[in-house]
């Protein structure tokens, strides 16, 4: 990147933000430009651009372009990116849309993934900035409801027990990750009010539960994602 260090951001839901990227980025000296999907305009974000581009999280599928046509405009902005090898990185719905602007299919998962579960990093993984989020570390947070098919020539780097496909590298700059390592320990309670009514209707797990378990695994884990961000723009990011 040149002098001028920018972030832009795409975010779908406001409480889905940077979480614990936000004070890395700011202690590197960026300039962080939120884009709200379905809001704000997204043709700011110049595709070919060297910005590090960040995709976020969110409750809709990238499968729902019809109802969402934003989601086309992501995945046309993520196509020009990947095939420039532009520093990119995509976080669950993030993820989804690197691989389907890499021609994957979109699909529910055998069952749902909501909570603090290991992540097992393989041995392509370990050599990659994810070595500090392996289960050796520490435990991941996980909230999704569907999958996808890894992209043709993309690089499988992790995995759960309940989902083959959680994180992939894509030629030296493109990272996408199911999971959601940005998360905060004080940023869930906002998770647990804005995503209480998938909580409800999901076998299994409710609000204390993943209080519990937050305030458990949190701790250890927020010092783990730190390290990888920081490892990982070190890597992208000149």
């Amino acid at each position: 990147m040149g002098n001028n260090k920018v972030v832009n951001v795409i975010r779908h839901l406001a409480f889905e933000d940077l979480g614990g990227f936000a004070p890395v980025l700011a202690a590197r000296g960026y300039q962080v430009n939120y884009f709200d999907a379905g809001f704000d305009d997204l043709s700011p974000i110049k595709a070919l651009s060297d910005d590090l581009l960040v995709i976020l999280g969110g409750p809709i599928s990238v499968n729902d372009a019809e109802m969402f046509p934003f989601l086309l405009t992501e995945i046309q902005i993520l196509k020009q990116r990947i095939a420039d090898d532009k520093p990119t990185l995509g976080i669950c719905l993030g993820a989804q849309l690197i691989a389907s602007a890499l021609g994957a299919r979109i699909f529910p998962a055998a069952e749902k993934e909501i909570g603090w579960f290991d992540l097992s990093i393989n041995p392509t993984g370990m050599q990659t900035p994810l070595k500090y989020l392996g289960a050796d570390y520490c435990s991941m947070l996980h909230w999704h409801g569907e999958t996808f098919e890894l992209p043709e020539a993309a690089i499988l780097l992790a995995s759960s027990d309940k989902c083959q496909n959680q994180a992939f590298s894509y030629g030296s700059n493109i990272l996408a990750l199911q999971f959601h390592p940005e998360i905060t320990q004080a940023a869930m309670e906002k998770w647990f009010i804005g995503h209480f009514a998938e909580i409800m209707q999901t076998a299994n797990i409710d609000v204390v539960g993943l209080r519990s378990d937050t305030k458990q695994y949190a701790g250890r884990f927020e010092v783990q994602s730190e390290l990888f961000f920081n490892d990982w723009l070190n890597k992208v990011v000149c």
